[in-house]
Order: structure tokens, then sequence, then C-alpha cells
């Protein structure tokens, strides 16, 4: 490293602390935030310096990171993308390649997913012209369950994708069961669950492809980004060919001929030698991140061992702290499951004499920020009214989530001071009116 370079990466870190003095609390004045992202010095300076080397495209830090991504999730390939909605478009799209040949997913087949959720789960599967069939979730887990996807299993079933909601892993090794005798394609949405399990595995492994989300909401933040993982080397060359405008070479940009037989190709109507930089096999996308971003992830990714433990420990907090309450119904972990919570959710009993929201105003009015169970029943919204769908059983506990859930944060930059007082907030309101 050059002395200019170190002197600069030297006045960041200054800077950071300048910038980022440490607060104290004061309840009901400082903002405790449902959900955001945890940056050290060791964060603005990888950016820094990866701005000073104009690493303004996705490259070394990119390569790196996925790798190491990889290896952490257990997985064999991971494509970094611009978001986590992104990442969910590219592993369905995936599905649909001709490479697949036979198991192809075509226009108007069938695939299983969870109305209360959120919608990039979804549009893919509508973006793709395939059809969403829909299923409810369990109330205190806010998960489906492998019976209720086994019972939606039709004809035209060709897929499941389900998210693990909130963190709270779904019955997913029951569900990939299910796949595999069905001969199904299972994408897991691991996007609030990095770090979580089920009976002693890594969600994210069980089903054919993967995704996470880097927002700031979520356990690492690039600050936009996402990821797409998957063991199967085939699936994962569909996903790098899609993610990359749809080409069928796999040299990085700035790389030519790896393959050794750049102009020895001949393939669709093309003429025999055309360059097979400029051969594209799928209808592909541009939808890469840069290396500002994985730079960022890089020093995320560190602390994820960190990050993990103390979301786990905060949403334990909340969980002794309120157990007892009436009128409020409060989450559990899935049977066999050892989440990586991403917020703490609250249902109000349809009986109770309070509204969920006047307990949402009373707490927004302490500055305890709340957030919806994402869009509730999605079957609801505008967007999926005429939108081509099956629904299996009823989905009364969607609606019920619509009406009387939110929940609360348990992201690392809570203080256990901050959890206190909300404990103590809500018990307050409840017992006012209880």
């Amino acid at each position: 490293m050059n002395t200019q370079k170190e002197l600069v990466l030297d006045q960041v870190r200054k800077y950071h602390h300048e910038a980022q003095p440490q607060k104290e609390f004061v309840p009901g004045v400082t903002e405790i935030w449902p959900s955001g992202a945890v940056l050290t010095e060791d964060d603005r300076v990888a950016l820094v310096e990866a701005a000073l080397d104009m690493r303004i495209a996705a490259g070394v830090s990119s390569r790196k990171f996925e790798s190491q991504f990889a290896k952490a999730m257990k997985q064999r390939k991971a494509h970094l993308t611009n978001s986590g909605s992104s990442a969910n478009l590219l592993a369905t799209t995936a599905l649909t390649s001709e490479l697949l040949e036979d198991r192809r997913l075509r226009p108007g087949d069938e695939v299983i997913t969870v109305a209360a959720g959120f919608p990039t789960t979804v549009n893919p599967i509508l973006q793709n012209g395939l059809v969403p069939v829909f299923v409810d979730i369990e109330l205190s887990t806010y998960n489906t369950t492998a019976a209720r996807v086994a019972e939606a299993i039709g004809p035209k079933t060709r897929a499941i994708i389900i998210a693990h909601a909130l963190g709270n892993p779904f019955e997913v090794a029951e569900i990939a069961q299910l796949a595999e005798e069905h001969e199904l394609f299972l994408i897991e949405d691991n996007c609030d669950a990095v770090g979580s399990t089920y009976r002693g595995q890594l969600t994210g492994t069980f089903g054919d492809l993967t995704t996470v989300s880097f927002y700031p909401a979520h356990h690492l933040t690039m600050g936009e980004g996402g990821c797409v993982l998957t063991s199967n080397l085939a699936l994962a060359r569909i996903v790098e060919s899609l993610r990359d405008w749809g080409r069928d070479c796999w040299c990085e940009p700035g790389e030519n001929n790896k393959c050794l037989k750049r102009f020895d190709y001949q393939m669709g109507t093309l003429p025999a030698g055309y360059d097979h930089k400029y051969i594209f096999s799928h209808v592909g996308y541009n939808l890469k991140s840069t290396d500002l971003q994985a730079a960022l992830g890089l020093t995320q990714l560190a602390r994820l061992d960190e990050f993990v433990a103390a979301r786990k420990a905060n949403w334990r907090q909340l969980r002794e702290g309120l157990d007892g309450l009436p009128h409020l119904l409060l989450p559990e972990p899935t049977p066999n499951s050892d989440p990586s919570w991403f917020g703490f959710v609250l249902t109000v009993a349809p009986d109770a004499p309070y509204s969920r929201a006047e307990l949402v105003d009373f707490l927004e009015g302490r500055r305890i920020g709340t957030r919806r169970l994402f869009a509730g029943n999605l079957t609801r919204h505008p967007a999926y009214l005429n939108a081509p769908h099956r629904v299996v059983g009823t989905l009364a506990n969607s609606d019920l989530v619509t009406e009387h859930t939110f929940w609360i944060g348990v992201y690392p930059g809570l203080t256990s001071e901050m959890l206190d007082y909300v404990i103590a907030s809500i018990k307050e309101f409840t017992e006012a009116r209880s």
C-alpha cells in the first residue's frame, strides 16, 4: 500500500469516530429502529479503499466475496446480484432455461408459495408466466407446513418457492423431501434467515437454489445487493448467464479466451467462429453488483457469527420479557430449528380490548419502530387481484396477520437497555387496557 493511500485511510478511520460518536440512549427520544445496518470503521475503510482503487464494477472483491460466502453457507457456488429481489428473479428464471430440457418450467406451470410474505418472493413466478399456488401459514411460527404444501401439489405443480419467515425456518427438510418425491424444484428464499438451522443443517442448503439479500435491514449489508447460491453446477451456470446479459461465455469482464476456443464455437444459426464473448444463450439481464458493494460485504461477513448471536440474544430478551402478557400471541421457533431471527413478531388477539393499530400507535409515539408482516395476505393487494393464481385451503391465518400482526426489531444495533424499554412500554400499554 502506498504512503498516500495509507494516510487517506488513516484519516477515514479518524473521521468515522468523529462522524459517529457514541450517543446516550434517551427513552422516548432516541429512535429504536426495527432494523438497520451495523457499520464500523472497517466497513467505511473498505468502501473508501475500493473507491480509491476505482473498483467501480464487479471484480476481485466480488469474486472473493462469492467464494467466501459460498463456503460460509456450505454451497459450491454463489453469484452476487444487485438485490435480493433480483436474486429471486434469477433463481426462478433459471428454472425456465431450455438447458434443463424436460425439467424446465413453462408458462402455465404452477409454483407453490405462501400468501403471507414479501412480494418479490412471488413476483418472479408471475414475471415468468407461471402460476402461484398460495397456501396459508401457522400462527406463532408464521410459516407454512409440509402438510399444507403436500395438499397443494397438483398435476401442474413444478416447483416450490418459500421464504423462511422473519428468520424462522419452515419445515424445510420435510418440504425438500416432498419436492424430491414429486420431482419438483425447491427454491429457499433465505433473505431473512442467514445463519438459521433446521435439524442442525443451515437453511439455504436444502433446496436446488437459495437466495439472500444484503439490503441494510438484513443480517449482512452491502447497502444494496443479493446473492444466488447452489451446489448444482448446471443451475449455477444458468444463473450466471442470466445475470450477465444472457451470454454463453463465462469469462469475467476484462478476461479473454479462458476456454481456449473463443473463436471455435458454432451455436444457434450464427456463423462458425463467432466470438463466444458475444454469443447469448439466454434472454438475460445485467443484474451484477459492484466491487464497492462486495468490499463492504467482506468486512460484514467477518462479523456474521457476532451478528447472528446478537439477533438470537435480542429475540430471547424480548421473548422472556413479554412472556405471559394477555391478548398477545408471542412467536415460537419452528420445532427442530435454531433461528437467526430477523424480527420479533407479535399478533394482537382478535378479541383483545385494544387493537393492533392502538398498540402500534403507542409504540411509535415512544419512538419504537414497528413494521407489518410484509404484505399480509398478498392476494388482497391491488397488484394481485387479477393475476392468475390458485388458493389451496383457506387463507384465514394470512387474513388474521393482515389485520392483527406487526413486528419489532432484534437487529444487532439494539442494546439491552433499548429492549428493556420496549418490554416496559408494551407491558405498560397492555396492563392499562386489560
